[in-house]
Parts: C-alpha cells; structure tokens; sequence
C-alpha cells in the first residue's frame, strides 16, 4: 500500500507512545500484527521494550521474523527501537545464549558491572558521521534510555552514534535505509520527534 506507515504490534509495552509520536508529526499510522500489510507499507517501525528472547519468541508465531528480515534486505525503510535494535544482532547474552536476526553481525552484551543498571534516564548521542536523520539535531543531543544491555556490532561502519555509560557503546546504527536506536525516540522530546520526522520524510520520498 502506497506511503503507509506500519508499526509492528507483536505486544511491545512502548507500542502505543510510539505511534501517538508518530501521529503527533501528522501521520496515520498502521498498528499490524500481519507480515503481508507490514511488506506492503513505505516505511516501518519497529518498537521494543522488555528481553530479546521473548521479542523474538513473540515475532517468530506472527510470522513476523522473515518479514523483518526481507526488509532490510530489499533495504525498505526499516526504524527499529531498543529491544527491536539488540534483536537484529547475531545474538543475545541476556538469560544464556539466544540467537537473533543476524542481520547485523555482533553480540548483546549486558552492562559492565559496578554501574547502575538498567541505564535509565537521559545520556548524550554522539553522532558518528553525517546523516539525514539527523538533520537539525545537534551532535551529542540528549535522548532518554531504559536498557540493561547494549549491542557490539562487529562493523564498526554501521556505528551512527555512540554513548558513554560505563563505556563507550553504540546506541545507534544506519545501514542502507535501516535505522535502528538503543534509545527510544518517542520518550525523547523534541529530538526525539525530529529524529522520526526526518526519517519518515525520507522514507516517504521514495518511489
């Protein structure tokens, strides 16, 4: 279907904020459970909150996995979000060993020891290189996170921004049209908004 905007419904708690934000820009957008509508929208996002294992466990009964991963594949305009960025990973560490997506090489790793976890709050972005999605948002911008783990992506390329908490983690990548943030845009205000706007303006621009 021509420009919809699809937000993948498999349960995740920060589904409903994700797409009052999107509708806050002007949008319309789609809340899907179904693989087919998800293919057949110009752009998706992808919401996250809570561990990888049962992101995933919840994904694989919609049929929702193959979905994802033809996306990135055919590089359609792909937002994902926390959860739904450790999942695009080989693998996860958090409760013994879980398989992901392994569309993006690297492993979820949880947070050093000796720091308050989970990482809750607001914490700098440093932006790695220049991107339209971050047009008119200022380099080391705050955006709020809630996470016990982070992703270490074995392409240091697909690094778009990166954020100190212990240590220096990645907390966003881009690849192709695939954006994907350990922070959570809808939680975090202006830039936050900014940040979906620019990527729905470009996804929505293409044939």
């Amino acid at each position: 279907m021509d420009k919809v905007i699809a937000i993948i419904d498999y349960g995740a708690g920060n589904l409903r904020s994700v797409a009052n934000a999107i509708k806050k820009l002007g949008y319309h957008p789609r809340v899907t459970g179904n693989p087919g509508e998800v293919l057949d929208s110009a752009a998706v996002i992808l919401p996250g909150v809570g561990a990888a294992a049962d992101t995933m466990n919840s994904l694989e009964k919609l049929g929702m996995t193959d979905a994802i991963r033809q996306l990135i594949e055919q590089r359609r305009p792909l937002f994902a979000i926390c959860v739904g960025l450790q999942i695009l990973f080989s693998g996860t560490e958090e409760g013994g060993w879980h398989e992901c997506l392994g569309v993006i090489p690297g492993i979820v790793r949880k947070l050093p020891p000796g720091l308050k976890i989970p990482h809750i709050g607001w914490n700098q972005v440093k932006q790695r290189f220049t991107h339209p999605v971050f047009e008119g948002i200022p380099d080391e911008a705050n955006f709020y996170f809630v996470h016990s783990f982070y992703v270490e992506p074995e392409d240091m390329s697909v690094v778009a921004g990166t954020t100190s908490y212990g240590v220096s983690m990645c907390s966003m990548i881009i690849k192709d049209n695939l954006i994907a943030t350990q922070f959570h845009p809808e939680k975090s205000g202006e830039h936050g908004l900014k940040m979906y706007a620019n990527f729905l303006k470009t996804a929505l621009s293409r044939r």
